[in-house]
């Protein structure tokens, strides 16, 4: 069954080549890679349209970042988010609850859980959790005005059923994405 394979070998060896990278060199990894997330982040501002589509790859430089070390990931989070407060303060209050939980929650899943659905079910939770805190614990429209902010058990099931949908899709995302990094470092 496709659901219940293991994913763990492409973030394995991912994780494995930046194990012997230098303090420095990792840190450095991460702080360009949260300039990275940051950018993607706020590009829904910068380029009203295509810049919506862009912004949920903000995802992806957390990820990578988790994938060198969940130290390494978490740093990479809060640094993304200190950015997004000096560069588009507007997407700084979205960001942790939405793309850099489902970053840092995929990339810890990854380094510890090992089967695809354990994986998507645990961050499509993250992902429910966070957007059901921004709507009805913060009162802030994330799924535009449409949405009501009042308390749906019938809008929380539509919301999961998208963050599961959502999870599922960067799950096999970041599967090409690590497969591609790895190329890319000149290792096979």
């Amino acid at each position: 069954m496709r659901w219940f394979s293991i994913l763990s070998q492409e973030s394995y060896k991912l994780h494995h080549y930046f194990k012997p990278f230098s303090y420095s060199k990792k840190l450095v990894l991460t702080a360009l890679l949260s300039t990275l997330a940051a950018i993607l982040q706020s590009s829904g501002n910068f380029l009203p349209g295509i810049g919506y589509l862009i912004s949920p790859f903000a995802t992806a430089p957390i990820l990578i970042c988790t994938m060198i070390s969940i130290t390494f990931g978490i740093q990479s989070y809060v640094l993304t988010y200190f950015l997004l407060t000096l560069i588009q303060p507007g997407e700084s209050f979205a960001f942790p609850f939405t793309t850099g939980i489902l970053g840092l929650g995929m990339g810890i899943a990854f380094l510890i859980l090992k089967r695809r659905i354990e994986i998507i079910v645990v961050t499509s939770l993250l992902l429910l959790g966070g957007i059901c805190f921004l709507l009805y614990i913060v009162h802030f429209p994330i799924l535009g005005p449409i949405v009501s902010t009042s308390l749906s058990s019938k809008l929380i099931g539509f919301i999961y059923i998208f963050s599961f949908i959502y999870s599922w899709i960067w799950v096999e995302l970041s599967r090409v994405i690590f497969k591609k990094c790895y190329q890319v470092m000149g290792t096979k």
